[in-house]
This record gives C-alpha cells, structure tokens and sequence, in this order.
C-alpha cells in the first residue's frame, strides 16, 4: 500500500512531547559559608558552589558571607543560614523535542521559519550559522545589504560573498530562538537554507541512525 504525502509529511517531521512530570521535592542543607562560596548537600549530594561557578541542578548562589547566603533555588529567592535547611517543591519544567528522519538521501530536512517566514531547512552541523542564498533572503524579505556586514566566506566552490546579520527569530517546530546570527551568501548557493550551529548550539541535539532528535537545553 502506497503511503499518502501527508503521511509521509508526518514521518518526516513529528512533534515529541513530553509533558510536565509529577511534582518533586529538593532539600538544601548548608554545611559551611563564607564570603563568594557556600557548601550545600542537595539531596544527599555534597555541593560547593562559588562565584565562579554558581549553579547546580536548579541551585544557584547569588550571594553570600559567614553568616548566611542568598540563593535562588528552581527560580525562588531564599535566604539560608549555617545549619538551616530549605525543602522545596517543584514541577520539572515540560521538555519540547522535535524529531527529524532523514530522507533516502540521508539528509535531514524540516520545516520551520525565519522571522515569521516558512521555509524548509537543510539541518547542517557542519554549517557554523543559519545560512542561506541571496535569492532565499530576498524571497523571505530579509534587507541583508541594509542590515548586514559585509563578509567573505567559504563555500563549496570557494571564497563568495557575503552579509552578516541578525535573524528577529528562527523556528523549528516548537523550538523557538531569537536573534539568532544568520549568513547570506551572494547567488543562489545554498539551494536550501541550512539551519547550522547558531540555532543548533542552543539545543540539545541526538542523532542515532536516520533519527536526529533537537531539544531545547535545560
């Protein structure tokens, strides 16, 4: 039996949700202080946090002397003493994952958006920003030569050039980044805009096989 374009559409590109999970409880007990540095058991799990590195799973320290510290614990300001133990209760925020199969030609292809505008993305690693022709940022009504930098970059047939810009935002799926760094490439290379690491770098990205699976980093 032949599949439909829409279910094909749909293998292509699923939406995977996961949603909120059960309410969950966090005990932080404060073992030793002093000016820029706390020592925290988080769960049974002994933690020094500093200025330099303030933050552990959802515990971050925002100040702090010999007498108590102030901490941010899943996004709520308390204020703790030597000895004295904070217990919370939290909702583990719900993770949005969007799950891409490649085609027979073992490219991964999506839909999304750039500033409002659909596209299909080329899904590149290899490619160190959202990049796109000339003629593709004309038909999305982005004004690169009014707002961009000037470049030169390299490309399969060489050195071209090219504009430097800020992207309003990028979708993919649910996924959602704003001002994301984007290249236009003067002429009709690449024939597809390529969703590279500017927009991937602030993802979660798995791949296994024909499956890449992009999540927003918690």
């Amino acid at each position: 039996m032949k599949m439909s374009s829409i279910s094909i559409l749909l293998l292509m590109f699923s939406l995977v949700l996961f949603s909120p999970l059960s309410v969950a409880s966090k005990t932080v007990e404060v073992q030793a202080l002093m000016p820029g540095m706390v020592v925290l058991l988080i769960n049974d799990e002994r933690v020094t946090l500093k200025n330099d590195n303030p933050s552990f799973q959802g515990v971050k320290l925002l100040s702090s002397t010999t007498q108590s510290a102030v901490l941010e614990i899943d996004g709520e300001t308390k204020t703790v003493f030597m000895g004295g133990a904070v217990s919370t209760k939290f909702r583990q925020r719900e993770i949005i994952s969007e799950q891409v199969i490649a085609d027979k030609y073992g490219m991964f292809r999506a839909h999304g958006s750039i500033n409002g505008q659909s596209i299909k993305f080329l899904i590149d690693t290899g490619a160190s920003s959202v990049a796109m022709s000339a003629r593709e940022a004309r038909k999305l009504g982005i004004q690169y030569r009014l707002n961009g930098t000037p470049i030169k970059t390299n490309t399969a047939s060489g050195v071209a050039n090219g504009w430097a810009l800020t992207l309003e935002n990028v979708r993919l799926g649910q996924l959602v980044e704003k001002n994301v760094r984007g290249t236009v490439i003067d002429g009709d290379y690449p024939y597809q805009v390529l969703l590279g690491m500017t927009f991937l770098n602030r993802m979660k990205v798995d791949k296994e096989g024909n499956k890449m699976v992009i999540s927003k980093k918690q």
